[in-house]
Order: structure tokens, then C-alpha cells, then sequence
């Protein structure tokens, strides 16, 4: 993120374990919360551009 020296795919795997975005400030006081939405942003245009391949789970 600029400004920062966390990346994207950091944050946006912190996300996904479940850090909200609040405890993500807290740890990160740098951060914002338009930075974390920029983040997913970026993330969700890079997969609409460059496409993905989709992995079904299978049933527990």
C-alpha cells in the first residue's frame, strides 16, 4: 500500500484468516480503512482482468 511497506497480498491474506478490518488498523496504525477497501479493489480487478481458476470444496 503506498505509503507503507505492506503489500497487498498481505493484507488481503489477513483478511481471509479472518482479521477484520479493524484489528488490522490497530496493529497497523499506517493503514486505513479506504486502504484495506483500495486493497480488495485491486484484488478484484486484478481477477477480473487475468481471469481465475475456480476450486470447488468438497463437502465436509
Amino acid at each position: 500500500m503506498r505509503g507503507t511497506r505492506l503489500s497487498v497480498e498481505l493484507i488481503v491474506g489477513w483478511l481471509a484468516q479472518g482479521w477484520t478490518h479493524d484489528m488490522l488498523i490497530e496493529s497497523y496504525p499506517q493503514l486505513t480503512r479506504d486502504d484495506i477497501l483500495a486493497a480488495l479493489a485491486f484484488t478484484a480487478e486484478v481477477l477480473r482482468e487475468e481471469g481465475y481458476l475456480s476450486l470447488k470444496r468438497e463437502a465436509a
